[in-house]
Formats: C-alpha cells, structure tokens, sequence
C-alpha cells in the first residue's frame, strides 16, 4: 500500500489515549490519516495525552482529541454532532474501538463486599462491549460510514479462555465478539467492514491494572514461538495494513495478532 493511498482519510479512534488506541494513531497520522480521537483522563495523564496529541500534528495531519465518557449516551449524541462538524460530506476510513474499562473482581469472593456486583457486570459489558454497537448506530444515522469504511473492535483471548477475577472483562469480550459479527452482517451490504482485533498477551496500561498480570505474562513468554511479547505497534501496523482500500473482503472475522501465542501449548 502507498502512504499516499490513505493521505486525507479520516480515523476515529475510541479509546486513543494509550495502548493500542494511541499507537493507532501514530501509525496511521504517519500515512496521512487525520486523527479524531477519544478518551477519558484525569490529572497527570493529561500530561501524556498532550505529547501525544503533539507527536500526531508532527506528522501535519487534522488531530481533534476529546475527553468524554464514550458509554454516556448524552456525550456520545454531542460526539457524533460535532464529528460531523469538522468531517463535512467525509466519511470515517476508519473506527477503532479500543476501550478498557471493566470491573476485575470475581464471582464468587470470600463474601458478598469482595465480589462482583450486577452494577459492575453490567457496566463493564456496557462500557467494553454494547458500546460499539451505539457508536456504530450513530455513526451510521449521521452518514459518518459508508462504502469503504471499516471497524476494529479489540478483544482478547480472554474472550475464550479464563483467568482469575476476568470473568466480567471475558463476559464483555465475548459479546464484544458476537456484535462485531453481527455489525458485519448488516452492514456488509453497505461495503462497510467490520473486523475484530485478537492481540497477543500485550504490556498496555489496561494488563498491568488486572492482578496477577506477572503470571499472564510469563505464560505468553513461555508460550509465544517468536520469544516476545505482541506490543501496541504490531496491532497498530496490523490496522494500518487492513486500512488499505483495496482490502475489500474480509468481514466479519477475528484476526488474531499474536505471533503464534495462541496455537502454543
């Protein structure tokens, strides 16, 4: 693909202020792609979401960043209003969402104060999985997608396998899973593609916040042919590739990226 075959196209990315998010980012400003790009951060995270915000103008592409909570239905509807704004009669290239945000207690605890509640199950598959579905819905109705756009979704592995205390989170990743399929059937006929990421075992922000991470990561070490860890970057790249517009089939599908993790024993 030739970087100018992406110069001028427009990506929103929800969940773009670490980890997988902001590394997208960069990868595809460097091709061009003018940046829109959501998150939710306080304090001295600000601090590195203004350098990254600087890193994307250096690469003299459009960069709006907005600080919101993207599962607040109000927020969302001004979102879209004001996306509309700056695209005019341009569509999304791309969606990618990228949200990290679930309850990481488990299901049974020692008593009833130290387990998961119905609140925090219902807002992590809320936050980490029904959202994609509205912004989407939206995303539509305000004619921001069209022939040609496409949407990453992230799950993990966890979507299948279980780990202590990420039974909300895996809950959230497998219906994350089943709406992708689902977004990619309807909207398919639209020439719209819609794509689930799997990334190896990665070292984001959102994996050294789940307890016991040491553990999951010396698992993927032990079992990943190629000796490492996946980083934000080959999710990245692997986006950016997928991005190309001539790419045109492939929908509805979970593409893994994770250097043979997953086919180790």
């Amino acid at each position: 693909m030739a970087q100018e075959d992406l110069k001028g196209k427009w990506a929103l990315i929800l969940g773009a202020s670490s980890g997988f998010g902001a590394a997208t980012a960069l990868e595809l400003a460097r091709y061009g792609v003018n940046i829109i790009g959501l998150h939710l951060d306080r304090g001295p995270a600000l601090e590195a979401v203004k350098e990254l915000v600087g890193q994307i103008e250096s690469c003299g592409v459009q960069v709006h960043y907005l600080n919101m909570n993207i599962a607040n239905a109000e927020k969302r509807s001004d979102a879209v209003a004001q996306i509309k704004a700056w695209l005019g009669e341009d569509k999304l290239h791309m969606v990618m969402h990228s949200v990290a945000f679930g309850s990481l207690q488990p299901f049974i605890g020692p008593d009833a104060e130290h387990q998961l509640t119905q609140t925090q199950l219902e807002m992590t598959l809320d936050v980490m999985a029904n959202s994609l579905v509205y912004w989407v819905q939206d995303l539509w109705h305000a004619n921001l997608l069209g022939r040609g756009s496409r949407v990453f979704s992230m799950t993990s592995a966890g979507s299948e396998e279980v780990f202590r205390t990420y039974g909300a989170v895996s809950a959230a990743k497998s219906a994350l899973e089943s709406h992708t399929r689902q977004l990619a059937l309807e909207l398919g006929k639209h020439g719209v593609m819609v794509n689930c990421i799997m990334a190896g075992v990665t070292d984001t922000p959102a994996l050294r916040k789940i307890p016991g991470n040491d553990e999951i990561v010396a698992i993927a070490m032990r079992r990943n042919p190629t000796g490492r860890l996946t980083t934000p970057r080959d999710v990245a790249v692997t986006i950016r590739a997928l991005c190309d517009p001539e790419i045109e089939r492939i929908n509805g599908a979970v593409i893994v990226v994770d250097g043979g993790e997953r086919i180790s024993m």
